[in-house]
Protein backbone atom coordinates (compact mmCIF):
# COMPACT_ATOMS: atom_id res chain seq x y z
CA UNK A 1 0.00 0.00 0.00
CA UNK A 2 3.14 1.80 0.90
CA UNK A 3 3.61 2.19 -3.00
CA UNK A 4 0.06 3.50 -3.64
CA UNK A 5 0.50 6.20 -1.45
CA UNK A 6 3.55 7.71 -3.13
CA UNK A 7 0.97 8.44 -5.80
CA UNK A 8 -1.22 10.50 -3.50
CA UNK A 9 1.64 12.93 -2.89
CA UNK A 10 1.55 15.50 -6.10
CA UNK A 11 -2.04 16.09 -4.31
CA UNK A 12 -1.41 16.49 -0.88
CA UNK A 13 -2.12 20.08 -0.99
CA UNK A 14 -5.74 19.51 -2.66
CA UNK A 15 -6.07 17.19 -0.40
CA UNK A 16 -5.19 19.10 2.56
CA UNK A 17 -7.80 21.61 1.60
CA UNK A 18 -10.31 19.21 0.77
CA UNK A 19 -9.54 17.67 4.70
CA UNK A 20 -10.28 21.24 6.07
CA UNK A 21 -13.62 21.90 4.18
CA UNK A 22 -14.71 18.15 5.14
CA UNK A 23 -14.13 18.91 8.92
CA UNK A 24 -15.76 22.30 8.81
CA UNK A 25 -18.46 20.68 7.38
CA UNK A 26 -18.32 17.86 9.67
CA UNK A 27 -18.53 20.28 12.67
CA UNK A 28 -21.48 21.84 11.69
CA UNK A 29 -22.70 18.84 11.64
CA UNK A 30 -21.87 18.48 15.24
CA UNK A 31 -23.40 21.55 15.96
CA UNK A 32 -27.27 20.61 15.56
CA UNK A 33 -27.56 18.43 17.99
CA UNK A 34 -26.05 20.76 20.94
CA UNK A 35 -28.34 23.69 19.78
CA UNK A 36 -31.52 21.77 19.38
CA UNK A 37 -30.63 21.13 23.15
CA UNK A 38 -29.95 24.43 23.81
CA UNK A 39 -33.48 25.64 22.37
CA UNK A 40 -35.34 22.78 24.20
CA UNK A 41 -33.67 23.46 27.35
CA UNK A 42 -32.54 27.30 27.73
CA UNK A 43 -34.83 28.93 24.70
CA UNK A 44 -38.32 27.58 24.47
CA UNK A 45 -38.45 27.90 28.73
CA UNK A 46 -38.17 31.53 28.22
CA UNK A 47 -41.62 31.29 25.54
CA UNK A 48 -39.97 34.36 23.41
CA UNK A 49 -40.49 33.50 20.00
CA UNK A 50 -38.05 35.61 18.45
CA UNK A 51 -35.22 33.40 20.34
CA UNK A 52 -36.49 30.51 19.14
CA UNK A 53 -36.63 31.69 15.36
CA UNK A 54 -33.06 32.99 15.69
CA UNK A 55 -31.65 30.10 17.06
CA UNK A 56 -33.84 28.06 14.22
CA UNK A 57 -32.39 30.02 11.62
CA UNK A 58 -29.30 29.26 13.45
CA UNK A 59 -29.80 25.06 12.95
CA UNK A 60 -31.12 25.89 9.12
CA UNK A 61 -27.86 27.55 8.74
CA UNK A 62 -25.53 25.11 9.90
CA UNK A 63 -27.68 22.36 8.05
CA UNK A 64 -27.04 24.16 4.63
CA UNK A 65 -23.55 24.93 5.23
CA UNK A 66 -23.06 21.05 6.61
CA UNK A 67 -24.08 20.26 3.27
CA UNK A 68 -22.47 22.56 1.15
CA UNK A 69 -19.27 21.59 2.56
CA UNK A 70 -19.73 17.43 2.47
CA UNK A 71 -20.66 18.59 -1.50
CA UNK A 72 -17.19 20.33 -1.95
CA UNK A 73 -15.26 18.04 0.06
CA UNK A 74 -16.59 14.90 -1.56
CA UNK A 75 -15.98 16.36 -5.02
CA UNK A 76 -12.32 17.41 -4.45
CA UNK A 77 -12.21 13.85 -3.02
CA UNK A 78 -13.54 12.49 -6.35
CA UNK A 79 -11.17 14.43 -8.33
CA UNK A 80 -8.47 13.02 -6.38
CA UNK A 81 -8.85 9.62 -6.41
CA UNK A 82 -9.51 9.91 -10.48
CA UNK A 83 -6.32 11.73 -11.13
CA UNK A 84 -4.43 9.44 -8.83
CA UNK A 85 -6.13 6.16 -10.30
CA UNK A 86 -5.36 7.35 -13.58
CA UNK A 87 -1.37 8.28 -13.32
CA UNK A 88 -1.42 5.03 -11.45
CA UNK A 89 -3.40 2.46 -14.50
CA UNK A 90 -0.57 5.08 -16.52
CA UNK A 91 2.64 3.53 -14.79
CA UNK A 92 1.36 0.26 -14.71
CA UNK A 93 0.56 0.30 -18.32
CA UNK A 94 3.96 1.38 -19.14
CA UNK A 95 5.30 -1.40 -17.00
CA UNK A 96 3.43 -3.64 -18.19
CA UNK A 97 5.08 -3.26 -21.87
CA UNK A 98 8.39 -3.28 -20.36
CA UNK A 99 8.10 -6.56 -19.18
CA UNK A 100 10.05 -9.61 -20.51
CA UNK A 101 8.45 -12.18 -22.09
CA UNK A 102 9.13 -14.96 -19.26
CA UNK A 103 7.89 -12.21 -16.86
CA UNK A 104 3.96 -11.91 -19.21
CA UNK A 105 4.28 -16.02 -18.59
CA UNK A 106 4.61 -15.72 -14.93
CA UNK A 107 2.02 -12.78 -14.18
CA UNK A 108 -0.58 -14.39 -17.10
CA UNK A 109 -2.00 -12.43 -19.64
CA UNK A 110 -5.64 -12.67 -17.56
CA UNK A 111 -3.83 -11.48 -14.28
CA UNK A 112 -2.55 -8.53 -15.90
CA UNK A 113 -5.55 -7.44 -17.80
CA UNK A 114 -7.59 -7.81 -14.00
CA UNK A 115 -4.77 -5.90 -12.01
CA UNK A 116 -5.04 -2.66 -14.79
CA UNK A 117 -8.73 -3.02 -14.22
CA UNK A 118 -10.54 -4.49 -11.22
CA UNK A 119 -7.29 -3.51 -8.87
CA UNK A 120 -7.17 -0.15 -9.84
CA UNK A 121 -10.83 0.22 -9.62
CA UNK A 122 -10.67 -0.42 -5.72
CA UNK A 123 -7.75 1.56 -4.91
CA UNK A 124 -10.07 4.37 -6.83
CA UNK A 125 -12.68 3.49 -4.59
CA UNK A 126 -10.69 3.30 -1.33
CA UNK A 127 -8.57 6.87 -2.34
CA UNK A 128 -12.08 8.60 -2.33
CA UNK A 129 -13.45 6.99 0.75
CA UNK A 130 -11.13 7.57 2.67
CA UNK A 131 -11.36 11.27 1.93
CA UNK A 132 -14.91 11.73 2.46
CA UNK A 133 -15.98 8.72 4.97
CA UNK A 134 -12.70 8.13 6.48
CA UNK A 135 -12.53 12.10 7.72
CA UNK A 136 -16.02 12.77 8.45
CA UNK A 137 -16.62 9.06 10.68
CA UNK A 138 -13.40 9.73 13.31
CA UNK A 139 -14.10 12.97 13.76
CA UNK A 140 -18.20 12.67 14.16
CA UNK A 141 -16.86 9.86 16.99
CA UNK A 142 -14.21 11.77 18.41
CA UNK A 143 -16.26 15.12 18.18
CA UNK A 144 -20.06 13.51 19.52
CA UNK A 145 -17.80 12.09 22.35
CA UNK A 146 -16.09 15.48 23.14
CA UNK A 147 -19.54 16.99 23.35
CA UNK A 148 -22.08 14.86 24.96
CA UNK A 149 -19.41 14.48 27.68
CA UNK A 150 -19.88 18.31 27.91
CA UNK A 151 -23.50 17.12 28.10
CA UNK A 152 -23.66 14.51 29.76
CA UNK A 153 -20.80 12.50 31.41
CA UNK A 154 -22.37 9.37 32.84
CA UNK A 155 -23.86 8.94 29.67
CA UNK A 156 -20.84 9.25 27.75
CA UNK A 157 -19.44 6.58 29.72
CA UNK A 158 -21.85 3.76 28.14
CA UNK A 159 -20.76 4.97 25.28
CA UNK A 160 -17.13 5.08 25.93
CA UNK A 161 -17.81 1.49 27.37
CA UNK A 162 -18.90 0.65 23.95
CA UNK A 163 -16.09 1.32 21.47
CA UNK A 164 -13.50 -1.28 22.55
CA UNK A 165 -15.85 -3.77 21.86
CA UNK A 166 -16.26 -2.33 17.96
CA UNK A 167 -12.82 -1.89 17.66
CA UNK A 168 -11.79 -5.44 18.30
CA UNK A 169 -13.92 -6.87 15.99
CA UNK A 170 -12.68 -4.33 12.94
CA UNK A 171 -9.30 -5.35 13.92
CA UNK A 172 -9.88 -9.27 14.20
CA UNK A 173 -12.34 -9.33 10.88
CA UNK A 174 -9.96 -7.06 8.62
CA UNK A 175 -7.34 -9.50 9.77
CA UNK A 176 -8.88 -11.99 7.98
CA UNK A 177 -10.24 -9.97 5.09
CA UNK A 178 -7.41 -8.99 3.20
CA UNK A 179 -6.15 -12.76 2.55
CA UNK A 180 -9.50 -13.79 1.56
CA UNK A 181 -9.96 -10.70 -0.83
CA UNK A 182 -5.98 -11.83 -2.48
CA UNK A 183 -7.40 -15.22 -3.18
CA UNK A 184 -10.60 -14.28 -4.73
CA UNK A 185 -8.79 -11.58 -6.88
CA UNK A 186 -6.75 -14.90 -7.70
CA UNK A 187 -9.91 -16.86 -8.83
CA UNK A 188 -11.21 -13.26 -11.28
CA UNK A 189 -7.81 -13.64 -13.30
CA UNK A 190 -8.88 -17.65 -13.70
CA UNK A 191 -12.20 -16.14 -15.07
CA UNK A 192 -10.89 -13.53 -16.89
CA UNK A 193 -8.73 -15.86 -18.71
CA UNK A 194 -11.14 -18.33 -19.36
CA UNK A 195 -13.38 -15.43 -20.72
CA UNK A 196 -10.92 -14.19 -22.92
CA UNK A 197 -9.79 -17.36 -24.41
CA UNK A 198 -13.41 -17.92 -25.11
CA UNK A 199 -14.11 -15.02 -26.91
CA UNK A 200 -10.99 -15.23 -28.64
CA UNK A 201 -11.58 -18.72 -29.94
CA UNK A 202 -15.17 -18.31 -30.13
CA UNK A 203 -15.67 -19.22 -34.16
CA UNK A 204 -13.86 -22.00 -33.36
CA UNK A 205 -15.55 -23.13 -30.35
CA UNK A 206 -19.14 -22.39 -32.50
CA UNK A 207 -17.61 -24.39 -35.38
CA UNK A 208 -17.01 -27.61 -33.15
CA UNK A 209 -20.13 -27.33 -31.22
CA UNK A 210 -18.53 -27.11 -28.04
CA UNK A 211 -20.72 -23.83 -26.42
CA UNK A 212 -21.60 -26.75 -24.05
CA UNK A 213 -17.94 -27.82 -23.12
CA UNK A 214 -16.87 -24.14 -22.78
CA UNK A 215 -20.07 -23.11 -20.83
CA UNK A 216 -19.40 -25.97 -17.99
CA UNK A 217 -15.55 -24.29 -17.92
CA UNK A 218 -17.07 -21.06 -17.24
CA UNK A 219 -19.48 -22.46 -14.78
CA UNK A 220 -16.69 -24.13 -12.82
CA UNK A 221 -14.77 -21.22 -12.55
CA UNK A 222 -17.40 -19.34 -12.15
CA UNK A 223 -18.42 -21.55 -8.97
CA UNK A 224 -15.28 -21.12 -7.51
CA UNK A 225 -14.90 -17.14 -7.52
CA UNK A 226 -18.25 -17.33 -6.08
CA UNK A 227 -17.34 -19.23 -3.49
CA UNK A 228 -14.42 -17.05 -2.51
CA UNK A 229 -16.84 -14.28 -2.47
CA UNK A 230 -19.10 -15.82 -0.27
CA UNK A 231 -16.59 -16.79 2.03
CA UNK A 232 -14.87 -13.38 2.06
CA UNK A 233 -18.49 -11.48 2.26
CA UNK A 234 -19.82 -13.80 5.38
CA UNK A 235 -16.52 -12.59 7.08
CA UNK A 236 -16.93 -9.05 6.39
CA UNK A 237 -20.17 -8.75 6.76
CA UNK A 238 -19.93 -10.57 10.56
CA UNK A 239 -18.87 -6.35 11.54
CA UNK A 240 -22.32 -4.73 10.56
CA UNK A 241 -24.59 -7.40 12.94
CA UNK A 242 -22.38 -7.47 15.42
CA UNK A 243 -22.19 -3.49 15.91
CA UNK A 244 -25.17 -3.18 15.50
CA UNK A 245 -25.85 -5.59 18.46
CA UNK A 246 -23.63 -3.58 20.68
CA UNK A 247 -24.72 -0.18 20.19
CA UNK A 248 -28.52 -1.03 20.05
CA UNK A 249 -27.29 -2.64 23.61
CA UNK A 250 -25.58 0.64 24.46
CA UNK A 251 -28.58 2.38 22.91
CA UNK A 252 -30.51 0.83 25.24
CA UNK A 253 -28.55 1.77 28.49
CA UNK A 254 -28.31 5.42 27.62
CA UNK A 255 -32.34 5.33 27.19
CA UNK A 256 -32.42 3.54 30.66
CA UNK A 257 -29.91 5.59 32.48
CA UNK A 258 -31.29 8.98 30.66
CA UNK A 259 -34.67 8.32 31.82
CA UNK A 260 -33.49 7.63 35.23
CA UNK A 261 -31.36 10.66 35.13
CA UNK A 262 -34.35 12.92 33.94
CA UNK A 263 -36.92 11.32 36.00
CA UNK A 264 -34.29 12.51 39.17
CA UNK A 265 -33.82 15.28 38.01
CA UNK A 266 -29.99 15.24 37.44
CA UNK A 267 -30.23 15.71 33.40
CA UNK A 268 -32.65 17.79 31.17
CA UNK A 269 -34.95 16.43 28.69
CA UNK A 270 -33.43 18.60 26.10
CA UNK A 271 -29.64 17.13 26.66
CA UNK A 272 -31.07 13.63 26.54
CA UNK A 273 -32.74 14.34 23.28
CA UNK A 274 -29.27 15.88 22.12
CA UNK A 275 -27.08 13.02 23.06
CA UNK A 276 -29.43 10.51 21.51
CA UNK A 277 -29.00 12.57 18.21
CA UNK A 278 -25.34 12.04 18.67
CA UNK A 279 -25.54 8.63 19.66
CA UNK A 280 -27.09 7.92 16.03
CA UNK A 281 -24.73 10.32 14.48
CA UNK A 282 -21.89 8.16 15.89
CA UNK A 283 -23.75 4.87 14.87
CA UNK A 284 -23.86 5.92 11.45
CA UNK A 285 -20.00 6.67 11.20
CA UNK A 286 -18.92 3.53 12.73
CA UNK A 287 -21.33 1.51 10.05
CA UNK A 288 -19.52 4.22 7.78
CA UNK A 289 -15.89 3.03 9.59
CA UNK A 290 -17.24 -0.70 8.62
CA UNK A 291 -17.81 0.09 5.09
CA UNK A 292 -14.44 1.37 4.75
CA UNK A 293 -12.64 -1.82 6.37
CA UNK A 294 -14.22 -3.85 3.65
CA UNK A 295 -13.40 -1.65 1.11
CA UNK A 296 -10.02 -0.65 2.39
CA UNK A 297 -9.73 -5.03 2.74
CA UNK A 298 -9.91 -4.97 -1.22
CA UNK A 299 -7.86 -2.08 -1.79
CA UNK A 300 -5.06 -3.63 0.03
CA UNK A 301 -5.10 -7.28 -2.01
CA UNK A 302 -5.64 -5.09 -4.91
CA UNK A 303 -2.30 -3.13 -3.89
CA UNK A 304 -0.21 -5.86 -3.26
CA UNK A 305 -1.74 -7.00 -6.84
CA UNK A 306 -0.48 -3.68 -8.37
CA UNK A 307 2.71 -2.98 -6.24
CA UNK A 308 4.03 -6.43 -7.51
CA UNK A 309 4.06 -5.28 -10.72
CA UNK A 310 5.15 -1.71 -10.23
CA UNK A 311 8.08 -2.93 -7.94
CA UNK A 312 8.95 -6.30 -10.30
CA UNK A 313 12.88 -5.35 -11.86
CA UNK A 314 13.28 -5.25 -16.06
CA UNK A 315 15.05 -8.79 -16.31
CA UNK A 316 16.27 -7.67 -19.64
CA UNK A 317 18.71 -5.24 -19.13
CA UNK A 318 21.30 -3.59 -21.66
CA UNK A 319 24.51 -5.49 -20.45
CA UNK A 320 28.06 -4.52 -20.79
CA UNK A 321 29.38 -7.21 -23.63
CA UNK A 322 32.55 -6.82 -25.82
CA UNK A 323 32.03 -6.77 -29.14
CA UNK A 324 32.76 -10.41 -30.77
CA UNK A 325 34.48 -10.23 -34.28
CA UNK A 326 31.93 -11.57 -37.00
CA UNK A 327 31.62 -11.25 -40.68
CA UNK A 328 27.89 -12.41 -40.14
CA UNK A 329 24.79 -9.39 -39.96
CA UNK A 330 22.94 -12.32 -37.75
CA UNK A 331 25.18 -14.89 -36.06
CA UNK A 332 23.76 -17.65 -33.36
CA UNK A 333 26.56 -18.98 -31.70
CA UNK A 334 26.38 -22.16 -29.42
CA UNK A 335 22.35 -20.89 -28.15
CA UNK A 336 20.41 -23.24 -25.75
CA UNK A 337 17.05 -22.22 -24.21
CA UNK A 338 14.48 -23.27 -22.11
CA UNK A 339 10.96 -21.57 -20.82
CA UNK A 340 11.65 -23.57 -17.82
CA UNK A 341 14.22 -21.99 -15.04
CA UNK A 342 16.11 -23.72 -12.24
CA UNK A 343 17.00 -27.17 -11.93
CA UNK A 344 14.51 -29.00 -14.46
CA UNK A 345 15.98 -26.03 -17.07
CA UNK A 346 18.36 -28.34 -18.79
CA UNK A 347 16.23 -31.52 -18.85
CA UNK A 348 13.41 -28.82 -20.90
CA UNK A 349 15.56 -26.85 -23.38
CA UNK A 350 13.71 -26.29 -26.23
CA UNK A 351 16.66 -24.70 -28.22
CA UNK A 352 19.51 -26.90 -27.70
CA UNK A 353 23.10 -25.39 -29.39
CA UNK A 354 22.16 -23.77 -32.64
CA UNK A 355 25.05 -21.91 -34.90
CA UNK A 356 24.51 -20.42 -37.61
CA UNK A 357 24.88 -17.15 -39.60
CA UNK A 358 23.48 -15.27 -41.94
CA UNK A 359 25.23 -12.72 -44.26
CA UNK A 360 23.64 -8.92 -44.30
CA UNK A 361 21.14 -8.74 -47.44
CA UNK A 362 20.68 -12.88 -47.72
CA UNK A 363 17.61 -14.70 -46.85
CA UNK A 364 17.12 -17.43 -44.52
CA UNK A 365 14.20 -19.69 -44.43
CA UNK A 366 13.58 -22.11 -40.87
CA UNK A 367 11.31 -25.20 -40.96
CA UNK A 368 10.24 -27.76 -39.04
CA UNK A 369 7.92 -29.38 -37.42
CA UNK A 370 4.98 -27.75 -35.03
CA UNK A 371 7.06 -27.18 -31.38
CA UNK A 372 10.19 -28.01 -32.81
CA UNK A 373 11.78 -24.41 -31.75
CA UNK A 374 11.04 -22.00 -34.71
CA UNK A 375 8.99 -19.16 -33.56
CA UNK A 376 11.45 -19.29 -30.01
CA UNK A 377 14.55 -18.30 -32.16
CA UNK A 378 12.63 -15.56 -33.44
CA UNK A 379 11.70 -14.66 -30.08
CA UNK A 380 15.68 -14.82 -28.47
CA UNK A 381 16.82 -13.05 -31.68
CA UNK A 382 14.50 -9.88 -30.53
CA UNK A 383 15.09 -10.48 -26.68
CA UNK A 384 11.66 -10.73 -25.75
CA UNK A 385 13.44 -13.54 -23.81
CA UNK A 386 17.43 -13.84 -23.12
CA UNK A 387 19.49 -16.61 -24.02
CA UNK A 388 20.41 -19.90 -21.21
CA UNK A 389 23.81 -20.38 -23.28
CA UNK A 390 25.41 -18.68 -26.07
CA UNK A 391 25.15 -15.80 -28.19
CA UNK A 392 23.46 -14.14 -30.45
CA UNK A 393 24.84 -11.50 -32.45
CA UNK A 394 24.18 -8.86 -34.64
CA UNK A 395 26.50 -7.14 -36.41
CA UNK A 396 29.16 -8.45 -34.20
CA UNK A 397 27.51 -6.92 -30.90
CA UNK A 398 25.57 -9.21 -28.95
CA UNK A 399 21.46 -7.79 -28.08
CA UNK A 400 21.47 -7.97 -25.11
CA UNK A 401 24.03 -4.99 -25.37
CA UNK A 402 21.61 -3.07 -27.30
CA UNK A 403 19.45 -0.78 -25.78
CA UNK A 404 16.47 -2.41 -26.39
CA UNK A 405 14.83 0.24 -28.28
CA UNK A 406 17.40 0.60 -31.12
CA UNK A 407 16.89 -3.25 -31.05
CA UNK A 408 13.65 -3.59 -31.78
CA UNK A 409 13.96 -0.40 -34.25
CA UNK A 410 16.14 -2.55 -36.74
CA UNK A 411 13.31 -5.42 -37.29
CA UNK A 412 10.11 -5.44 -39.95
CA UNK A 413 8.35 -8.44 -38.04
CA UNK A 414 4.88 -10.19 -39.06
CA UNK A 415 4.09 -12.43 -35.98
CA UNK A 416 2.48 -16.00 -36.23
CA UNK A 417 -0.22 -14.82 -34.47
CA UNK A 418 -0.66 -10.99 -35.24
CA UNK A 419 -3.29 -8.32 -34.54
CA UNK A 420 -5.07 -5.68 -36.51
CA UNK A 421 -6.39 -2.81 -34.10
CA UNK A 422 -9.92 -0.68 -34.62
CA UNK A 423 -8.22 1.95 -36.81
CA UNK A 424 -8.29 2.78 -40.04
CA UNK A 425 -5.23 0.17 -42.48
CA UNK A 426 -2.72 3.75 -42.60
CA UNK A 427 -2.54 3.89 -39.07
CA UNK A 428 -2.22 -0.31 -38.66
CA UNK A 429 0.73 0.46 -40.86
CA UNK A 430 2.04 3.17 -39.65
CA UNK A 431 1.73 1.73 -35.88
CA UNK A 432 2.88 5.63 -34.75
CA UNK A 433 6.02 5.70 -36.65
CA UNK A 434 4.98 9.49 -38.83
CA UNK A 435 5.92 7.27 -41.77
CA UNK A 436 3.76 9.27 -44.98
CA UNK A 437 0.93 7.56 -46.85
CA UNK A 438 3.36 7.38 -49.62
CA UNK A 439 5.31 5.12 -47.97
CA UNK A 440 2.64 3.41 -46.64
CA UNK A 441 0.95 2.38 -49.86
CA UNK A 442 4.59 1.70 -51.37
CA UNK A 443 4.67 -0.94 -48.84
CA UNK A 444 0.80 -2.08 -49.50
CA UNK A 445 2.18 -2.00 -53.02
CA UNK A 446 4.74 -4.81 -52.19
CA UNK A 447 2.72 -6.88 -49.62
CA UNK A 448 0.20 -7.39 -52.69
CA UNK A 449 -2.27 -5.89 -50.58
CA UNK A 450 -2.97 -2.54 -53.04
CA UNK A 451 -5.76 -4.06 -54.80
CA UNK A 452 -8.28 -5.04 -51.94
CA UNK A 453 -7.37 -1.38 -50.56
CA UNK A 454 -8.02 0.22 -53.34
CA UNK A 455 -11.39 -1.59 -53.69
CA UNK A 456 -12.28 -0.11 -49.88
CA UNK A 457 -14.22 2.82 -49.47
CA UNK A 458 -11.86 5.83 -48.56
CA UNK A 459 -8.90 3.02 -49.09
CA UNK A 460 -6.34 3.67 -46.86
CA UNK A 461 -8.62 6.06 -44.50
CA UNK A 462 -10.85 2.47 -44.07
CA UNK A 463 -11.67 1.94 -40.61
CA UNK A 464 -10.88 -1.56 -39.66
CA UNK A 465 -13.20 -3.85 -36.90
CA UNK A 466 -11.35 -4.81 -33.89
CA UNK A 467 -8.74 -7.40 -34.70
CA UNK A 468 -9.52 -6.95 -38.42
CA UNK A 469 -12.31 -9.18 -38.01
CA UNK A 470 -14.09 -7.35 -41.57
CA UNK A 471 -11.68 -8.79 -43.65
CA UNK A 472 -10.47 -11.88 -44.87
CA UNK A 473 -7.43 -14.04 -43.47
CA UNK A 474 -5.38 -13.21 -46.50
CA UNK A 475 -6.02 -9.68 -46.66
CA UNK A 476 -4.91 -9.30 -42.75
CA UNK A 477 -1.55 -11.40 -43.79
CA UNK A 478 -1.19 -8.53 -46.28
CA UNK A 479 -1.42 -6.02 -44.36
CA UNK A 480 0.56 -7.25 -41.45
CA UNK A 481 3.35 -8.04 -43.77
CA UNK A 482 3.03 -4.48 -45.61
CA UNK A 483 3.16 -2.88 -42.14
CA UNK A 484 6.60 -4.87 -41.09
CA UNK A 485 7.89 -3.22 -44.65
CA UNK A 486 6.89 0.57 -44.37
CA UNK A 487 9.94 1.06 -42.15
CA UNK A 488 12.21 -0.27 -44.46
CA UNK A 489 13.73 -2.59 -41.70
CA UNK A 490 17.37 -3.97 -41.68
CA UNK A 491 15.86 -7.34 -40.61
CA UNK A 492 12.66 -8.65 -42.01
CA UNK A 493 10.45 -11.66 -40.00
CA UNK A 494 8.02 -13.50 -41.47
CA UNK A 495 6.35 -16.28 -38.93
CA UNK A 496 3.86 -17.96 -41.24
CA UNK A 497 3.23 -15.05 -42.66
CA UNK A 498 1.66 -16.65 -46.92
CA UNK A 499 0.19 -19.30 -45.06
CA UNK A 500 -3.70 -17.97 -46.27
CA UNK A 501 -1.82 -16.41 -48.95
CA UNK A 502 -2.51 -18.89 -52.81
CA UNK A 503 0.83 -19.53 -54.03
CA UNK A 504 0.11 -17.14 -56.61
CA UNK A 505 0.19 -14.35 -54.33
CA UNK A 506 2.69 -16.01 -52.32
CA UNK A 507 5.17 -15.72 -55.03
CA UNK A 508 4.85 -12.47 -55.92
CA UNK A 509 5.44 -11.35 -52.30
CA UNK A 510 8.48 -13.18 -52.29
CA UNK A 511 9.56 -11.76 -55.47
CA UNK A 512 8.67 -8.06 -54.73
CA UNK A 513 10.99 -9.04 -51.47
CA UNK A 514 13.53 -9.74 -53.02
CA UNK A 515 13.47 -6.91 -55.60
CA UNK A 516 12.78 -4.16 -53.25
CA UNK A 517 14.25 -5.14 -50.48
CA UNK A 518 17.82 -5.73 -51.36
CA UNK A 519 19.79 -4.90 -48.39
CA UNK A 520 17.79 -6.37 -45.88
CA UNK A 521 18.13 -9.54 -44.35
CA UNK A 522 14.99 -11.89 -44.22
CA UNK A 523 14.62 -14.60 -41.82
CA UNK A 524 11.37 -16.45 -43.27
CA UNK A 525 9.67 -18.98 -40.73
CA UNK A 526 7.00 -21.27 -43.13
CA UNK A 527 5.25 -25.04 -42.75
CA UNK A 528 5.58 -24.84 -46.83
CA UNK A 529 8.83 -25.39 -48.75
CA UNK A 530 7.81 -23.33 -51.68
CA UNK A 531 7.79 -20.57 -49.39
CA UNK A 532 11.61 -21.07 -48.70
CA UNK A 533 13.08 -23.09 -51.27
CA UNK A 534 14.31 -20.35 -52.91
CA UNK A 535 15.90 -18.45 -50.27
CA UNK A 536 19.58 -18.24 -49.74
CA UNK A 537 20.07 -20.65 -47.09
CA UNK A 538 16.90 -22.95 -45.01
CA UNK A 539 17.52 -23.70 -41.68
CA UNK A 540 15.82 -27.42 -40.62
CA UNK A 541 14.66 -27.62 -36.98
CA UNK A 542 13.62 -30.19 -35.23
CA UNK A 543 13.27 -30.96 -31.54
CA UNK A 544 15.24 -27.38 -30.77
CA UNK A 545 18.07 -28.79 -32.85
CA UNK A 546 19.54 -28.19 -35.92
CA UNK A 547 18.43 -30.86 -38.41
CA UNK A 548 20.11 -29.20 -41.19
CA UNK A 549 21.18 -25.98 -42.78
CA UNK A 550 22.43 -25.21 -46.48
CA UNK A 551 20.27 -24.47 -49.60
CA UNK A 552 17.64 -25.96 -50.79
CA UNK A 553 19.66 -28.57 -53.24
CA UNK A 554 22.17 -29.07 -50.44
CA UNK A 555 19.61 -30.41 -48.16
CA UNK A 556 18.20 -32.52 -50.41
CA UNK A 557 20.97 -34.11 -50.79
CA UNK A 558 22.14 -34.23 -47.12
CA UNK A 559 18.85 -33.76 -45.03
CA UNK A 560 16.47 -36.46 -44.19
CA UNK A 561 14.26 -34.12 -42.47
CA UNK A 562 14.19 -32.03 -45.23
CA UNK A 563 13.99 -34.95 -47.87
CA UNK A 564 10.58 -36.00 -45.88
CA UNK A 565 9.14 -33.12 -45.85
CA UNK A 566 9.84 -32.53 -49.52
CA UNK A 567 8.10 -35.81 -50.40
CA UNK A 568 4.98 -34.85 -48.42
CA UNK A 569 4.53 -31.47 -50.25
CA UNK A 570 5.81 -31.39 -53.56
CA UNK A 571 6.15 -35.00 -55.00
Amino acid sequence: MHKIFTYLKPYSGHMLIGFLIKVLGTFMDLGLPWVLAYIIDDVIPHKEISLILWWGGIMVLLSIGARSFNIIANRMATSVARDTVQILRHDLFVKIQSLSGSQVDYFSVSSLEARMTTDTYHIHNMIGMMQRIGVRAPIIIIGGIIITFTLEPVLTSVLVGVLPFLALIVILVSKKGIPLYTNMQLSIDKMVRVVRENISGIRVIKALSKTWYEKERFSHVNEELAEKEKKAGITMAITNPFMNLIFNLGLTLVVIVGAYRVNSGASQPGKIVAFLSYFTLMLQAVMAITRIFVIYSKAMASANRIGEILETKEDLQMQDISRIPSVYHIEFQDVSFSYVHGDDSDKSQLIKDINFGIMRGKSLGIIGSTGSGKTTLINLLMRFYDVDKGNILIDGQDVRSYDKKVLRKKFGVVFQNDILFGDTIYENINMGRGLSKGNVRAAAVDAQAKTFIDELEKNIDFKLAIKGSNLSGGQKQRLFVARALAGKPEILILDDSSSALDYKTDSLLRKAIRENYKDTTTIMIAQRISSVMKLDHILVIEDGKMAGYGTHEELLKSCEEYQDIYKSQIM
